[in-house]
């Protein structure tokens, strides 16, 4: 006959066993969900996208998030890693915005704004879709952005967004959709 105790050691077991097992597999998904592009294709990179989702981790820049309109963001290269053009626009409370940077690539990353801004490359599963993470002032801020040549992503696509934000820790994420007259792009904060 099994002794009481045995039968509670074995459950005690089975829990913590079970219980290292579920930890450890939530920052696998999210290291895989975070890892940066192991090759950059500069055909892929050239053109412009547009915004179709963004988070930050400082809630002071959240409502200026919020604000925006649009964004873009476009890459143009004479086929030289080391000499690559990166521009971005924005719609901002009807002002136009925008800032031009000769960039060079270095791996799945490149830093701008004499060196404050550092910005990587992240995999993202949307075939025309640039994920960019910009560690902002030394890890001060990291913005993340999710650009593509499509206005609408697919819900697949958009849950795979949401899951990466997750996984920063950051801030809600903001969704824009195809422009309609007279109708703000989507914000959810999660």
């Amino acid at each position: 006959m099994i002794s009481k105790y045995r039968v509670m050691f074995a459950v005690w077991l089975v829990v913590l066993l079970g219980s290292v097992s579920l930890s450890h597999s939530a920052p696998l998904a999210c290291e895989n969900l975070l890892q940066p592009l192991g090759h950059l294709d500069l055909n892929h990179l050239e053109g412009r996208r547009v915004l179709v989702g963004g988070s930050l981790s400082n809630l002071t820049l959240i409502d200026r998030l919020r604000r925006r309109d649009s964004a873009t963001a476009s890459f143009s290269s004479n086929g030289s890693p080391a000499n690559t053009n990166f521009r971005r626009s924005m719609l901002l409370d009807n002002k136009c915005h925008y800032a031009s940077y000769n960039i060079s690539l270095e791996g799945s990353s490149f830093t701008f704004d004499n060196g404050a801004v550092n910005t990587t490359f992240i995999h993202t599963s949307c075939h025309d879709c640039i994920l960019l993470s910009f560690d902002v002032e030394s890890g001060k801020r990291q913005h993340f952005y999710l650009f593509s040549r499509r206005r609408q992503l697919e819900q697949k696509e958009i849950d795979e967004f949401r899951a990466q934000v997750e996984c920063l820790n950051i801030y809600g994420v903001r969704l824009f959709s195809l422009p309609r007259e007279n109708v703000k792009p989507e914000w959810k904060h999660d």
